[in-house]
């Protein structure tokens, strides 16, 4: 039940054995000239509020909420069209963590709840070890869907649970859409310079190799994983409106789009993810699509063109969740790893158990921890079968 640029219809809508091994989801579609292009009707914020008017009017409509820049912006859109159409104001949905410090962002979501005036909408999750990669959450989501990309879809579960019957929306493709990989050039010409001179003396410079980046790989393996991967980063276009289409073309978003799709339709909630949005994309094309190198807040700012709380765009730095997800089941998983039920050819079981040896573990090799889990523990004969489940594909 979700509309979005992105074409969730992919090939193949779970990520493969070789992309769980690897940790990296890589591919570009070709791009697809047979069909119109999406209208442009008005300015990029008129865009926004209309890809969020159908979700605010099917009740209830909650947001996925963490207090980072995309969310806040999806939900100030989604209050301000509630209040103009006489709908009822959406609401928030927020997880909190215990033990996470670097993934702690109360006070940032506090201020924006306030200036939104939508503390008696709020709803707040609280989590330790729920959203582990394979503690009460996504052990219920593995058994249902398999495993999915992204690895934490499973925090969204809750939400959509919550929102039965309703809609839900999120801030997802604001990482491609409005960020990319590139990052935003210095505003000084000196400092520009200085910029590109280190990144020329950083292609003649060897970096990690294969090896080093991803130890748990056989050599082949991790060489061509990391080949492709520098690949694909620097193939990535300068220009806002190609590297939106180029984004939106890539596997690892389609795969996004289908995980939340699943989870939509079986909970009937209408998922929307504005920035996705073909009207949005389209206008964020005609307004900015000639340049290069803006920082997201600075083209949100403009985007809201002074109709959005200020207090949005004033956010410094960005939280880390890897504590949430690498917890005590991860940790009790990986020790007691019997070293079966990997593809050898690709991956050095003795490798990857000196790589769980230490903690953290490589985020890369979360998908291997929910894709042995899983094997370990099949959903029973009364629980449907994953949609997805790693290897039987």
């Amino acid at each position: 039940m979700t509309e979005s640029t992105v074409d969730a219809r992919v090939s193949a809508p779970w990520p493969s054995p070789y992309e769980l091994a690897t940790g990296l989801v890589p591919g570009v579609e070709p791009a697809d000239r047979t069909g119109p292009p999406a209208p442009v009707v008005g300015s990029p914020l008129a865009a926004l509020e209309a890809a969020v008017l159908p979700a605010v009017r099917r009740a209830p409509c909650l947001v996925s909420f963490s207090g980072g820049l995309d969310s806040s912006v999806v939900l100030a859109v989604a209050a301000r069209v509630a209040a103009r159409h006489g709908l009822p104001a959406p609401v928030p949905v927020t997880w909190r963590f215990t033990g996470a410090p670097a993934a702690d962002e109360s006070s940032w979501q506090d201020r924006v709840i306030d200036a939104l005036g939508l503390r008696d909408r709020w709803q707040i999750l609280r989590a330790d070890d729920d959203l582990d990669l394979v503690g009460p959450v996504a052990q219920r989501f593995l058994h249902c869907y398999g495993v999915c990309h992204p690895l934490n879809t499973h925090l969204h579960l809750p939400i959509v649970e919550l929102a039965a019957g309703g809609s839900m929306l999120t801030g997802a493709g604001g990482d491609q859409i409005l960020a990319g990989w590139r990052p935003p050039l210095p505003a000084s010409p000196y400092r520009r310079l200085r910029h590109r001179a280190s990144r020329v003396r950083a292609r003649w410079r060897r970096g990690p190799s294969g090896v080093d980046r991803f130890p748990w790989l056989r050599p082949a393996a991790a060489e061509e994983v990391l080949r492709r991967h520098r690949a694909e980063r620097r193939a990535e276009p300068t220009r806002l409106d190609r590297r939106m289409a180029w984004h939106l073309r890539r596997r690892d978003l389609r795969l996004t789009v289908a995980s939340f799709d699943r989870m939509g339709a079986d909970h009937a909630v209408l998922v929307r993810h504005p920035f996705l949005d073909p009207g949005f994309v389209a206008a964020l094309a005609v307004t900015a699509g000639h340049r290069r190198g803006v920082a997201r807040r600075d083209l949100l700012a403009e985007v809201a063109a002074g109709h959005l709380p200020p207090l949005l765009f004033q956010r410094q730095g960005k939280a880390h969740f890897l504590d949430v997800f690498l917890r005590t089941p991860t940790r009790e998983f990986v020790r007691s790893w019997d070293g079966g039920g990997v593809d050898e050819s690709v991956v050095d079981p003795a490798a990857l158990r000196a790589a769980w040896s230490r903690w953290p573990i490589p985020e890369c090799t979360a998908g291997l921890v929910q894709h042995l889990w899983l094997r370990q523990h099949p959903p029973s004969p009364r629980d449907p079968a994953p949609q997805g489940l790693a290897g039987d594909r």
